[in-house]
């Protein structure tokens, strides 16, 4: 009889995770927190240091048909420092790793490492060394992000308690609308080649996607408020996603309201056009980067007034389980169906 062969699409990619951290044997008291937030955190005396890493693959998180060097760059950086931010902590330092197939100039290299430098100086972190080597397809870039912060400051994912508040930066579903828009257009264009892309009309969709920024500001303000998130992540795969990571690690349920999710008009306008639901795009459309956070009740007059902060909806016991209250007062039950990497 042949071995049992397991897929890996049937764990998926945290089941995957979870399945390679049952194995995972912490040795060392200074590491707080191993697999299973949006970064590790290491003790570090006085204060503690988060540590992260994301891969980008061409033609898996980037297509170079229609993103630019600089922006691929700019971008790699900005998913990182997201994660950090997403701990409540504050970025210092990258690593930068890349892998190049011989299609690739030293020009087209300082292109990309145009937008590395650009994201370090805009949010403010030195980068301090990395790794070359050669690929047989195309470009990889892995980025390895290093952040601080007080150990009273640290936020995880399993902090939400019951009747916190659910809180969302920004706006929502923009990055899978400008996908679906520069898809279309790269496809028009390989019909025609004479044909060049419309995206005039699709500026802030397109720009979500190709240059997504990492809300440092947001933990900045954070900081002057005196608020620390009872429990944080940044939403890279989906809205319905991150609370479902949420709700897991915290053991809570959730529920929000569809007239409280925040879309830009222009993600609504070009979801109808695309013939997408556009609240479908809110709660499943990855790469947004925007934070999604609890703070407790106390916090809300802090917070109140912040043009950039939402309030979409309350923690509840884990047996509620986890809706979405429509516009006309229906519980819907949310499904996670976000972005899936295998």
């Amino acid at each position: 009889m042949s071995e049992k062969r397991t897929e890996i699409s049937d764990l998926g990619e945290f089941g995957l995770i979870d399945h390679l951290n049952e194995k995972v044997k912490l040795q060392n008291d200074s590491t707080l927190k191993g697999i299973g937030d949006d970064a590790a955190v290491i003790d570090a005396a006085d204060h503690v240091k988060v540590v992260t890493t994301d891969l980008l693959l061409e033609g898996v998180h980037f297509d170079l048909a229609y993103a630019p060097l600089p922006h691929v760059g700019f971008k790699a950086v900005a998913v990182n420092v997201s994660d950090i931010a997403a701990m409540n902590a504050i970025p210092k330092q990258i690593t930068v790793s890349i892998a190049l197939s011989n299609r690739f100039s030293v020009e087209a290299v300082d292109a990309l490492y145009s937008g590395i430098r650009a994201a370090c100086e805009h949010y403010g972190v030195d980068l301090v060394g990395g790794d070359t080597t050669a690929s047989r397809s195309g470009l990889v870039i892995s980025i390895t992000a290093i952040g601080e912060a007080q150990k009273g400051q640290i936020t995880y994912r399993n902090g939400a308690k019951e009747n916190d508040i659910l809180c969302v930066t920004g706006d929502l579903g923009g990055a899978l609308v400008g996908l679906q828009i520069l898809e279309r257009e790269k496809q028009v264009f390989l019909a025609n080649p004479d044909m060049r892309p419309d995206l005039e009309k699709y500026t802030i969709v397109t720009g979500r996607q190709l240059k997504p920024d990492a809300r440092m500001d947001i933990i900045h303000e954070l900081r002057e408020l005196g608020v620390v998130p009872t429990s944080m992540m940044d939403i890279s795969d989906g809205l319905a996603s991150e609370i479902f990571h949420i709700c897991k690690s915290s053991n809570v349920g959730a529920t929000i309201y569809e007239d409280k999710l925040p879309i830009d008009k222009q993600t609504f306008d070009t979801a109808v056009e695309l013939n997408l639901d556009p609240i479908t795009c809110v709660l499943n459309g990855g790469e947004d980067y925007e934070l999604l956070f609890t703070i407790d009740q106390k916090d809300f007059e802090k917070l109140e007034k912040h043009p950039d902060i939402h309030f979409i909806g309350h923690i509840s016991k884990a047996e509620e389980g986890k809706f979405l209250v429509t516009k006309s007062g229906t519980a819907v039950a949310i499904k996670a169906q976000g972005w899936k990497h295998f």
